[in-house]
């Protein structure tokens, strides 16, 4: 009886240590202020002039900065404690926050960057990743990932970050809040420590359009103007083809919100890989030099590689001696990046430069002075923490080719929230010519309400669409994948089995037809991957059986060929290509 009394209390105990352990881990996932400040501080703003003059603009607004920004006394961070330890406070303060303060804002605080501002997931082990509020078990995006917390969590009205490769859009989409990538070159870089300098822009985030706008024409000095309505809204229809979720759930909210509000006429689509294609020929030269593969790459592909070569080339010019002498520890991803050899000569350099010019060009011929381009901001919803998905080929490349169309062509964006779906946050992007800042702000507060309004109709609409509905969708994409494969058309009709995988997933014909396009492009593993899944749905599916003979000969799996195209004849005994496929890799093995 004691013996068992004492196992009781052997078993409370160890309960209440889970108990307590449990609530420890908690506190120290989820802080006070959702992990996202590095530093509090307090920057006020000037009195208020005296009437009749009228009152500071942000007057009554509080922002953050992401640590990048030198404020006077302070040391700036760069998301590294060895950057800390090897650098003094700063003397004097970043003329944007200045700008921003004596505007009547004041300063709270400094927010957590990625490590030395080189990443787009919010990760970062030194001070700890900040909790995305819109989706707590999800990664927050980055580099401004604090920065962009702050204003999701309502710490704070606003926010600054720098974007170079997606570092304010990215977490914006990810956190649910409205984040702007200004026009580059417009905004004053001085004391803000630089990532890659062509690529570089003061970015902004905020929950309110109204807040946007108000201090979108302080930070970029915008002169008054008469507000504008777009005349053409041009969805980049291959982009939405990236989409993980179904298409629809994006691009029917800009759809619909633009035909209320400027009517159907306005609504244009485009193809942004044929347009650059024509426009942006040095991206051609780019691939002789670069690219080593015989494959042919998409020209949203190509911009997606020359913007992550110049991040690295410019980062490794500004920061390379400081990693050498003072060797921090670093994110394996960060550092595999970081010290991967890059040699660029000065042709390739000028290369470089010359895309940049034709896509700043390209952008600004197609959107005018009154053209809005509509993309998604990223193709995949936030991943989980600590999942391997973002360091998989497909993320990147998806992640990249929609980011590196602002970031190149150095054209304006704004990352606008669309709700929920899954229980995560959905967003949609609008970018305007170079130096469109002021119009592109002005559409944003005209359509905002509009497109809240839609998303939460298209929401509910689509939550209550029967299976019916879906298939019959996915049918139509399927016939559009089908005229793609006629028309040679490979990537394009991956695209839109894919879109019909994603409104059902249990039909074996569309993982087989996309195996078909896969195997066109020489991805002989996705080919096989697909004619699997096919013959998991369906085990009488022949075709899935020969493409996977087909993809596996190729992967010099000839065992598993021959087995493929042998049950394949079982199924169909007279199938001519099944006999002779099955007939020659026997001889080879004879």
């Amino acid at each position: 009886m004691a013996s068992h009394a004492a196992n009781l209390w052997v078993l409370l105990g160890l309960g209440l240590a889970g108990i307590l352990l449990m609530t420890k881990r908690l506190k120290k996932t989820i802080k006070a202020d959702f992990g996202a400040f590095i530093q509090k501080l307090e920057l006020l703003p000037p009195p208020q002039p005296a009437p009749p003059k009228a009152p500071h603009p942000l007057t009554g607004l509080s922002f953050a900065v992401s640590d990048l920004f030198d404020i006077e006394g302070y040391v700036t961070g760069f998301g590294h404690p060895d950057w800390v330890r090897t650098h003094e406070a700063s003397s004097r303060t970043s003329p944007v926050v200045l700008s921003l303060v004596e505007g009547g804002a004041s300063c709270v605080g400094k927010t957590v960057v990625d490590e030395l501002a080189y990443g787009i997931h919010g990760e970062n082990k030194h001070y700890s990743t900040p909790t995305n509020p819109a989706a707590p078990a999800r990664i927050p995006g980055g580099s401004s990932s604090g920065a962009a917390v702050a204003v999701a969590a309502n710490f704070v009205d606003f926010s600054l970050g720098i974007d170079t490769l997606g570092g304010v859009r990215v977490p914006a989409a990810f956190c649910g809040v409205i984040g702007l990538r200004p026009s580059y070159g417009v905004v004053s870089h001085t004391g803000i420590i630089p990532v890659s300098s062509s690529l570089d822009t003061v970015g902004l985030l905020a929950k309110d359009p109204n807040i946007l706008h108000r201090v979108g024409l302080v930070l970029l000095q915008l002169p008054f103007s008469v507000q504008r309505n777009p005349r053409q809204i041009l969805l980049a229809d291959d982009c939405f083809q990236l989409l993980k979720i179904p298409m629809e759930r994006v691009s029917q909210v800009v759809i619909n919100s633009t035909e209320k509000l400027f009517g159907r006429q306005v609504l244009k689509h485009e193809n942004l890989e044929d347009y650059f294609s024509s426009k942006v020929p040095s991206l051609k030269e780019f691939y002789r030099q670069k690219i080593n593969s015989d494959l042919k790459i998409s020209s949203i592909r190509l911009l997606a590689n020359v913007a992550q070569f110049l991040q690295r080339y410019e980062f490794k010019c500004m920061h390379e001696e400081w990693i050498s002498s003072e060797k921090p520890i670093l994110d394996s991803a960060v550092s595999t990046q970081i010290n991967e050899t890059l040699d660029l000569t000065d042709k390739e350099i000028e290369i470089c430069k010359s895309i940049r010019n034709e896509m700043r060009l390209a952008v600004n011929s197609l959107l005018k002075d009154d053209g809005i381009l509509v993309i998604p901001t990223t193709a995949h919803p936030p991943p989980k923490l600590g999942s391997k998905e973002i360091f998989s080929e497909d993320y990147h490349n998806c992640m990249f080719s929609l980011l590196s169309i602002a970031s190149i062509s150095g054209c304006c964006q704004v990352t606008l929230p669309l709700g929920y779906h899954d229980k995560y946050p959905v967003s949609v992007s609008f970018i305007a010519r170079h130096g469109g800042d002021r119009f592109l702000l002005d559409t944003v507060q005209t359509m905002y309400s509009s497109l809240q309004e839609h998303a939460d109709t298209v929401a509910k609409s689509k939550s209550s669409c029967n299976a019916v509905n879906r298939e019959q969708s996915a049918e139509v994409a399927k016939e559009k994948g089908n005229q793609a494969y006629k028309d040679k058309q490979w990537q394009k009709a991956v695209g839109f089995y894919t879109e019909a995988i994603k409104l059902n997933g249990n039909n074996a014909t569309y993982y087989s037809n996309r195996a078909a396009a896969y195997l066109e492009l020489g991805s002989f593993l996705q080919a096989e991957a697909d004619c699997t899944k096919a013959i998991n749905l369906d085990k009488k599916n022949v075709k899935a059986y020969l493409r996977r003979g087909t993809a596996r000969e190729m992967l010099g799996y000839y065992k598993e060929a021959i087995e493929d195209f042998r049950y394949a004849l079982v199924l169909e005994p007279t199938n001519k290509r099944a006999a002779l496929s099955a007939e020659r890799l026997r001889k080879v093995f004879q």
